[in-house]
């Protein structure tokens, strides 16, 4: 059975959530504060986290941000704020989908489901032979060798480490800076701007045969698309 966790202080959201959940068959787990949701989120391996920002302990954000280097799961954030700020905040920290309150409890299954679906795919795909194969995209991380339609595409060492870090978190945004530390590592020297050189260079090498596999978010960042 699918299993959730709720990390969400308001006892009756949080109950109304599980009740609707579970009557879908997923099984969840409520956490009334942000410490013990943290603790649930690395021993009750979950196949996705509902994460209300809005904490009285920890910041909803810092939650974000320490589940994403530790965990990769599902994440849906949960806001009462309708602040642009905060949403592409809360992408950048690596949420995958949020839904602001009031919301139906049936909008919520059903984002629940559909996070939880592709991602179990993305991972019975990955698991089977380690590559990923997209839409005619074949990246296959052990020999470094991208193909598409079965052409092989040439890619600078840099350029297959994005595009298979982006493959491999599709439909997730990823600010410059965040690519930027992921790619050339934390303590590196250098200019942002690489970043988007690096983008318009990889996609002028898979895009040519009418396919979008990158996306841009204004005011954002970058996404694979699913």
């Amino acid at each position: 059975m699918t299993r959730v966790l709720i990390i969400e202080d308001n006892a009756s959201i949080a109950e109304i959530e599980r009740d609707y959940l579970e009557v879908n068959d997923i099984g969840s787990d409520i956490v009334l504060n942000g410490r013990d949701g943290l603790r649930m989120v690395y021993t009750g391996g979950y196949d996705l986290i509902v994460l209300d920002i809005m904490l009285p302990d920890i910041d909803g954000f810092e939650i974000l941000k320490k589940i994403r280097d530790e965990v990769d799961v599902p994440i849906l954030m949960v806001t009462a704020k309708v602040s642009d700020i905060d949403i592409v905040r809360g992408l950048n920290l690596g949420a995958d989908d949020y839904i602001t309150k009031p919301f139906s409890p049936n909008e919520l299954v059903a984002r629940v489901k559909s996070h939880v679906t592709r991602y179990q795919r993305i991972m019975e795909k990955n698991s089977s032979d380690g590559k990923t194969e997209i839409r005619g995209l074949a990246i296959d991380p052990e020999s470094r060798v991208v193909t598409l339609d079965g052409k092989q595409i040439i890619l600078t060492a840099k350029e297959f480490d994005i595009l298979h870090f982006l493959s491999t978190h599709p439909n997730q945004v990823f600010s410059r800076e965040h690519l930027f530390d992921r790619i050339w590592g934390g303590e590196a020297l250098g200019d942002l701007s690489t970043v988007t050189v690096h983008i318009r260079k990889i996609r002028e090498k898979i895009e040519w045969n009418d396919q979008k596999y990158i996306e841009t978010v204004w005011g954002v960042g970058y996404k694979f698309l699913d």
